[in-house]
């Protein structure tokens, strides 16, 4: 669906003048400038029937917590914000509204830049609206992160992001790709980082969740998306926070015996470490955007299929975009978390110190190893079985230039070869149980846990066909 892109105050205007809506618009924390917009723009009395800014903490927690402190800037404050008003609405002025006016409420809770700018502006949005069905009405959840270095620019960006998403809110709900890229007009992702959406109601029960966080990785919305193991995208943030973080990166089409023993045995060098608590740990499988494009357009169906084995299998998944390791590296140190375990093979460690990767970075090898190994990132190597010798990160043939370097990280348990693996399982590859299941070839079934291969078969999943046999 092409759609012209209309300025901020285009886009109020017509909400104003033309849609036949009307709600209330609240707003706590650093967030303050919605309102503003609709009112700039003019004749907003037939729109706005409340705005309310609860920028003291205790007025917050009394009108959206029952009184009680909590979290302010969070998914659970700004979907009581939603309730709540949307309730105020149907109750004071439902019965003096004709029949075709239909309601909304509009909340967002925002922490913007503070004075001495060391914090992490981010932030919720939100909207409720009647649609279809008037009596259920749909509701559409942003979570943010504000990256310009100006607080008064922060203001006009969060003012532009409720309008958009107000807007698309009306006009484009049925269109979901339309609904995303509109988001980010008059906008750049320079400015703001869009990192999760969530659609339900009634006339979003088409909607899936993850196909949108794909998009918004795909559209340059945001670098990564994070989805747990009931298949629920969540903020990274939140699913983050003080963690012990293992990723495992893969295809995953389909993950066989040996991406569980890589993840099984992951858990166990961390357990070896000391100080392992299961709460304070989680384990990521991430697929590249890289990977998934990899035919030059995304399969919605391969995609969820991936995601649907690997949370079958009660795993989290990460897509991202983020091809180096170097800046997966820096992505998750971008948050708070504890220790970084990255999970790699044999041939993505012989890419790994191929000098040829890093001509792009002034500094070349050295640069892309400072950046990838942060104090708290280690590699564990998983061995590979190649005609009957066992290749280890200590035994890999590395460049001269750069043989006293990688000896150093080998030597600081920067990088550590994984031990006590399945070795019955080795000699699995993906790609080969891939290229078996397309040609209808037996066998392939062992090579993966029942789950995954009942799952294949049943949903005849990645080109999966049964020869038939002749029985005479």
């Amino acid at each position: 669906m092409q759609v012209e892109n209309q300025t901020t105050k285009q886009k109020a205007v017509h909400i104003n003048i033309v849609d036949n809506v009307y709600g209330s618009i609240a707003e706590i924390g650093g967030g303050q400038e919605v309102a503003r917009a609709f009112f700039q723009a003019g004749g907003a009395s037939g729109t706005v029937a409340k705005s309310i800014s609860a920028y003291d903490k205790t007025f917050s927690d009394y009108y959206y917590n029952n009184n009680k402190p909590g979290r302010y800037v969070a998914e659970d404050r700004v979907t009581k914000m939603l309730q709540n008003e949307y309730s105020d609405l149907q109750n004071v002025i439902s019965e003096n509204k004709d029949c075709e006016t239909k309601f909304f409420s509009f909340a967002d809770t925002v922490e913007t830049l503070n004075y001495h700018k060391d914090n992490k502006p981010h932030g919720w949005m939100g909207v409720r609206f009647q649609g279809s069905n008037r009596a259920e009405p749909n509701e559409v959840k942003i979570h943010f992160n504000l990256l310009e270095n100006d607080g008064n620019l922060q203001q006009y960006t969060l003012g532009s992001l409720g309008i958009n998403l107000i807007y698309a809110c009306i006009h484009y709900h049925t269109t979901p790709n339309t609904f995303l890229k509109s988001l980010m007009d008059n906008l750049d992702s320079d400015r703001i980082e869009i990192d999760l959406i969530n659609m339900e109601g009634p006339d979003l029960d088409y909607v899936d969740n993850r196909l949108l966080g794909v998009q918004m990785v795909k559209n340059g919305m945001t670098n990564a998306v994070m989805f747990d193991k009931d298949g629920n995208i969540n903020r990274p943030g939140d699913m983050l926070y003080k963690k012990d973080v293992v990723v495992i990166r893969g295809s995953f089409r389909p993950i066989t015996y040996v991406g569980f023993d890589m993840i099984k045995t992951a858990i166990r060098m961390l357990k070896r470490e000391g100080d392992y608590k299961k709460e304070n740990s989680i384990v990521l499988c991430e697929i590249t955007m890289r990977n998934l494009m990899a035919s030059g357009e995304l399969d919605e169906r391969d995609f969820l299929a991936r995601v649907n084995i690997l949370n079958g299998m009660n795993q989290n998944v990460m897509i991202s975009n983020y091809s180096y390791f170097y800046r997966l590296s820096e992505y998750f140190n971008s948050f708070n978390i504890n220790k970084l375990r990255l999970v790699i093979g044999i041939p993505t460690l012989l890419n790994l110190v191929q000098d040829k990767f890093y001509k792009d970075l002034q500094g070349g090898t050295l640069e892309a190893f400072g950046r990838l190994f942060a104090r708290n990132v280690k590699l564990y190597v998983y061995p590979l079985l190649k005609n009957k010798r066992l290749q280890t990160g200590k035994l890999l043939n590395v460049d001269e230039g750069i043989f006293y370097l990688y000896q150093h990280l080998l030597n600081n348990d920067k990088i550590v070869d994984m031990d006590n693996m399945n070795r019955a399982w080795q000699g699995i590859f993906a790609r080969n149980v891939l290229n078996m299941i397309k040609n209808g070839e037996e066998g392939w079934e062992e090579k993966t846990p029942r789950f995954v291969s009942n799952y294949i078969i049943n949903n005849k999943l990645f080109g999966y066909y049964k020869k038939e046999t002749n029985n005479k």
